[in-house]
């Protein structure tokens, strides 16, 4: 299947997710904080990201932003997974280069669809 990034500080969130989408076949790594997320998607070239937005040092939108910008990285999608449910919030990770908005919980079937819609499936 795919490789998949999870940055999220949260280890739950990380744990929920992980077991998710290892469930489903994917391999998946993991990043603690947004500087961590951007050196894992330079080395690890994952097909997608998974970024959560609130986290300590280098949030999900700077970090998404930085992705976008990058050469190496630009191509890599990212889904904004986060608690922030705001219209306003989910424009501005489209802004930095987001490809889409999911607010958690999550569920595993939208995960899922969505996963194969950034995917091209």
């Amino acid at each position: 299947m795919s490789r998949i990034l999870v940055v999220d500080d949260s280890p739950t969130e990380v744990h929920v997710l992980k077991t998710l989408l290892e469930r489903h076949g994917h391999e998946v790594l993991t990043a603690t904080s947004g500087e961590e997320g951007l050196a894992q998607a330079r080395s690890g070239r994952p097909d997608v990201i998974l970024m959560d937005v609130v986290m300590p040092g280098l949030n999900g939108f700077q970090a998404t932003r930085q992705l976008a910008q990058d050469e190496a990285t630009a191509a890599i999608p990212v889904i904004v997974v986060t608690t922030k449910d705001q219209e306003t919030d989910r424009v501005w990770a489209l802004r930095q280069g987001a490809r889409d908005y999911i607010v958690k919980p999550v569920s595993e079937r939208d995960l899922l669809a969505r996963l194969d819609d950034v995917l091209g499936r």
